[in-house]
């Protein structure tokens, strides 16, 4: 989470926080200062190398959302996010693109269109959208509304999502806007409606009077609906009666972006491949370890509740046998008996930081180890291994946290085929994965399972898993500073 560097009081930059960029309704993108960030310094998507050309990036799904003033645009964008709450969704409002005013515009502002297309700077909104469909982080200005101007010392950052909300009156108005959109809805209210809410607004939160509001209505306001908002209803592709209490147009709006994002690309491509469902609580704690600055104790307490959900995840994907049991009320109950056979292998040495919560869901299962490393004695990458002698007759979870190049992962899914181990019998478990690895152990094994709780974006040249969490073995274990052993395959580095 980024860090802010400026200090803006409530009733300064009120209408501001309404109109900016959000995350996912998890934790608001935090203001940056331009002095102290550039957009040099920040992980960018699309300049990671993608490992294979020809899986294309996924594309976010773009949401334009268009309509009067007081319409209920706001609030139909906060019920879509909140409905979106496994995926990650961003809210960009057009009124963050207003051009500054000149010496001579502040003098007769009260003479300024401020609904008038011109007063946007569309070409910087263009730019914004593309680079975030992009892969792309973007810094957002901010408008101050009371000075009509932008702050020149702090803007929002607003990073890659897998939705991309953006709202405001005249977002339909431009064609080359429409055209980034993948749906565009339309927040229609009958105009008594909006200028009620409109008057409320503007008296109660703005601490304008009532004749000045109507003035402005009538002169600026409704002349723009007509003349460009109402004109644009006709490229939508949904109309909202009723804005957000109509909740069951929003419902449907929901199912169908669900939809159309689907499941991950690599998931369409490998069916053995297993991403646990997102929630606000995984993507915190994924936050948490990916942070550079967590403590260690922190560190180890958040892997281990991911690490746990992770192992759950792939029990699942165990055989069963049906089982009726009687209960304490004396009624049959039928469900299911967990399979019996079970062994867990560590990739050492970051996959020992998974063996407790195996043990701790599967009572007295068996634990084997295997060490290895890229160069090894005498060029061979196998260094060790100690498994239990009956392991051909067992399912097995190989557990290594960090899924990068598949060097590791390859070496010991053959050792344990070699062992007897029948491929289909294999779950590989891991925290996260990259499109390299992915591809690299699912080409050479379709038959074992991969289970994962978030896949990168790359691997770069040093063969590090971008955005990545570091080094997990180091940092779980607190032993940054000597470094034992390496990370699926590839020498460490400090």
């Amino acid at each position: 989470m980024t860090e802010e560097t400026t200090s803006p009081t409530t009733m300064d930059y009120g209408i501001e926080s309404a109109s900016g960029a959000h995350f996912s309704g998890l934790l608001p993108d935090g203001l940056l200062n331009p002095s102290t960030s550039s957009p040099s310094s920040l992980p960018s998507l699309s300049s990671a190398p993608t490992g294979d050309s020809s899986a294309p990036p996924k594309q976010p799904f773009v949401i334009g959302v268009s309509g009067g003033t007081a319409s209920g645009k706001t609030t139909v964008c906060d019920m879509i996010i909140q409905q979106l709450h496994d995926h990650r969704v961003v809210l960009v409002n057009q009124d963050s693109f207003y051009r500054g005013l000149t010496d001579e515009e502040l003098k007769h502002v009260h003479e300024y269109n401020f609904d008038h297309p011109d007063a946007f700077d569309t070409e910087q909104l263009l730019e914004c959208v593309g680079k975030l469909k992009s892969g792309q982080s973007v810094h957002v200005p901010i408008y101050d509304f009371k000075k009509h101007q932008r702050c020149s010392d702090s803007f929002r950052q607003v990073n890659a999502s897998d939705v991309i909300i953006l709202e405001g009156i005249l977002v339909f108005h431009d064609q080359r806007v429409r055209n980034l959109m993948n749906m565009k809805i339309f927040v229609d209210a009958d105009a008594d409606v909006r200028l009620a809410r409109r008057l409320r607004r503007d008296t109660v939160e703005r601490n304008r009077d009532i004749h000045s509001v109507l003035e402005q209505y009538s002169k600026f306001v409704k002349p723009a609906f007509d003349d460009f908002i109402l004109p644009s209803k006709k490229y939508a592709d949904v109309i909202i009666p009723r804005g957000g209490e109509n909740h069951v147009a929003i419902d449907l709006i929901v199912q169908h972006i669900r939809t159309k994002l689907g499941q991950h690309n690599l998931c369409k491509i490998y069916p053995n491949l297993n991403v646990i469902h997102s929630t606000f609580q995984i993507r915190g704690m994924h936050t948490l370890i990916r942070d550079r600055e967590i403590s260690k104790h922190d560190f180890a307490f958040y892997s281990d509740r991911l690490i746990r959900l992770v192992v759950e995840h792939g029990l699942g994907y165990l055989p069963f046998t049906e089982k009726q049991v009687i209960t304490p009320t004396g009624s049959m109950y039928t469900g299911v008996n967990f399979c019996k056979k079970l062994c867990g292998v560590s990739i050492i040495r970051s996959g020992e930081s998974m063996e407790n919560a195996l043990r701790a869901c599967c009572k007295g299962i068996k634990i084997g180890k295997i060490l290895i490393h890229r160069s090894g004695d005498n060029g061979k990458q196998l260094i060790y291994e100690k498994l239990p002698k009956d392991i051909p007759e067992r399912h097995v979870l190989l557990m290594d946290p960090v899924l990068a190049t598949g060097n590791s992962a390859m070496k010991a899914i053959e050792l344990l085929i070699q062992k007897g181990v029948p491929e289909s019998q294999i779950i590989f478990l891991n925290l996260i994965s990259a499109p390299e690895g992915i591809h690299c152990v699912c080409k050479r094994f379709p038959y074992i399972k991969i289970v994962t709780s978030e896949i990168d974006a790359a691997v770069d040249e040093e063969f590090r898993v971008i955005p990545g969490l570091g080094d997990f073995g180091d940092r779980y274990f607190g032993t940054d500073d000597y470094r034992l052993t390496v990370e699926d395959g590839e020498p460490l580095r400090n």
